[in-house]
């Protein structure tokens, strides 16, 4: 693993998500630096990443509530525990689990173990709510998936913010996470 500057030269052999992030970042003038690598299936491999990347890469977790009518898509610092709970209460929103890979290929156009705030870019209708523990916003950098775990991003976090998100028309809702035991 080495860390690149931007798209990779050739994108053969690419999932067409992953290269539509790409052409999105490209075409907002947000810079970004990228790893490829296996599969980040374990916390060793995150880890790696991570140094490669020199930034925590966030937890993206993908939330539903019992109804299964609204849906949501939380970053977190990597280190921290979710506590279904504690969020809960701070939204509004009883019975939080996590969404369904089916759900979260219809909304966001991402498969398991590769959620990212980029899947966004995807959610056309704004059936996600994005919800950011405000420890996220501390960091100069973002690490993210271009919307496929084989491949990492390094993001300044202004560029998340102030082009990204209201490029995709999402407005996140800041949260307070403990995430202690």
């Amino acid at each position: 693993m080495k860390l690149l500057k931007g798209r990779p030269d050739n994108c053969e052999g690419r999932q067409q998500r992953e290269i539509r992030t790409y052409d999105f970042l490209d075409n907002l003038g947000i810079e970004y630096e990228r790893t490829d690598h296996e599969a980040a299936g374990t916390m060793d491999v995150c880890n790696e990443i991570d140094k490669i990347l020199d930034v925590t890469i966030c937890k993206n977790l993908f939330l539903c509530n019992k109804q299964k009518t609204k849906f949501y898509l939380l970053m977190m610092p990597g280190d921290k525990k979710f506590k279904t709970k504690e969020l809960s209460s701070q939204i509004n929103s009883a019975r939080l689990s996590f969404a369904s890979p089916e759900d979260m290929l219809k909304y966001l156009d991402i498969e398991p173990g590769s959620v990212s705030i980029m899947g966004l870019m995807n959610d056309k209708e704004h059936a996600v709510k994005l919800l950011v523990d405000e420890d996220v916003k501390k960091d100069e950098y973002i690490g993210c998936h271009p919307c496929i775990n084989t491949s990492s991003l390094k993001i300044k976090t202004v560029d998340i913010f102030d082009k990204f998100l209201p490029a995709v028309g999402h407005e996140p809702e800041i949260v307070h996470l403990v995430g202690e035991e």
